[in-house]
């Protein structure tokens, strides 16, 4: 059966005037992780999470295990092994998650510039492992990943550590100076009654602008004019961002409200010619230090990341 788009992602593709290249594209969507792409989900050592509280608010979060912590067995449901004591209790994939909740899940490999995403809600829950069942799984495009390669090793059998945690409303230095310096973003959005998505957003460093202490700009890129993301964005504006910190290990999780903007004056060429950006309102963010139980090594920036002027 044909995936169906949903109201807002029809409208922001029609805006776009891509609709046509997007009903192509969604032939890959389908209800189950293809054969070829089990292992590829059972070797990762992270993935990328959306969540939504009780209270509305959409959270984005990365979860890190060793490989072989997340399986796709038969292809129908997604398994996240994680003990009760390795569940960071200020993270906010564990807050509220409970039978029946909706949760997306990015599985990227940075190294490689392979992703995949699983839309779908839990089905199981308990002290060793969550189980998502899956609504849609498909793989997404390599473009503006910057490549890393993950150093180390995640402890399965250590408890985890209580971490650091600064929250605020307006940005204060430290983590203005994080967002600055960042190459890499997750968000997670979702349209009213439907999946989760989690998606990933890159660039250039300092692709991410701060408009003011509550509010940034980001550019939109071309991409699969699938436009799932905006089009969650279109119907309800509530969203996630987690923004990592891989020199430190920190993790910047935002919670907030996006506006999409069209036909933008963009002399710099900062969105590679769509003239698009959204903007997000910042409504509470979390800083958690020691929270990415791996160390990066960089490799290279995308070579779709767009030519910026000065």
């Amino acid at each position: 059966m044909a995936y169906a788009f949903h109201e807002g992602e029809r409208a922001v593709q029609a805006r776009a005037g891509e609709s046509a290249i997007a009903v192509r594209n969604a032939g890959v969507i389908t209800d189950t992780v293809i054969a070829g792409a089990r292992p590829f989900i059972e070797k990762q050592v992270m993935v990328a999470t959306a969540t939504r509280t009780g209270r509305g608010q959409v959270w984005a979060s990365l979860l890190f295990g060793p490989p072989g912590f997340l399986r796709s067995p038969e292809g129908r449901s997604i398994e996240i092994a994680s003990a009760r004591a390795q569940r960071q209790a200020d993270d906010p994939f564990w807050q509220e998650l409970d039978l029946g909740s909706q949760a997306g899940l990015l599985f990227i490999e940075l190294s490689t510039r392979r992703r995949y995403r699983v839309n779908g809600h839990v089905e199981h829950v308990d002290g060793q492992h969550v189980r998502v069942a899956i609504d849609e799984a498909y793989p997404n495009c390599p473009k503006y990943i910057q490549r890393r390669h993950p150093q180390g090793a995640v402890d399965e059998a250590s408890p985890a550590q209580p971490a650091s945690v600064q929250r605020g409303q307006a940005l204060d230095e430290a983590s203005a100076a994080l967002l600055d310096a960042a190459d890499t973003l997750f968000i997670a959005s979702g349209a009213p009654g439907g999946s989760l998505d989690a998606s990933h957003r890159g660039g250039p460093t300092g692709f991410i602008e701060r408009l003011s202490a509550r509010r940034l700009r980001v550019p939109d890129y071309a991409g699969n004019s699938m436009f799932n993301t905006l089009g969650n964005l279109a119907l309800d504006p509530a969203c996630g961002l987690v923004i990592p910190d891989f020199a430190n290990g920190r993790l910047l999780h935002l919670t907030g409200r996006a506006e999409l903007l069209w036909d933008q004056a963009d002399p710099k060429g900062l969105t590679g010619g769509t003239g698009r950006f959204w903007e997000f309102e910042i409504e509470a963010w979390l800083l958690r230090e020691h929270a990415m139980a791996l160390s990066w090594e960089f490799l290279d920036a995308s070579p779709f990341n767009p030519k910026v002027t000065a």
